[in-house]
């Protein structure tokens, strides 16, 4: 699984945002505002990866039980998903 193309994380001040670019202009009205954590997860998916590899960079980058990080993860992916932004 990966984030669909034409979508561009950026940081704006302590900030980070996710705007659609190109053609998802059309498609995705507004943006997306993520913590640092959710940005951290966001550029894994840039890539295409799988569910357990993000979770074990997850836990390889913040100080979190493994139980809190697949929940977590999954939830973000859920949430990913719902607004059709994975491939």
């Amino acid at each position: 699984m990966k984030i669909k193309e034409n979508f561009m994380l950026r940081k704006v001040a302590d900030c980070y945002v996710v705007v659609p670019v190109g053609s998802a202009v059309a498609d995705f009205n507004g943006m997306i505002n993520l913590n640092e954590a959710g940005a951290f997860l966001w550029q894994l998916l840039e890539n295409e990866t799988t569910e357990d590899e993000v979770v074990n960079s997850m836990l390889q980058q913040y100080e979190v039980d493994e139980a809190v990080a697949r929940a977590d993860v999954k939830n973000f992916i859920t949430e990913l998903k719902n607004a059709d932004l994975l491939e």
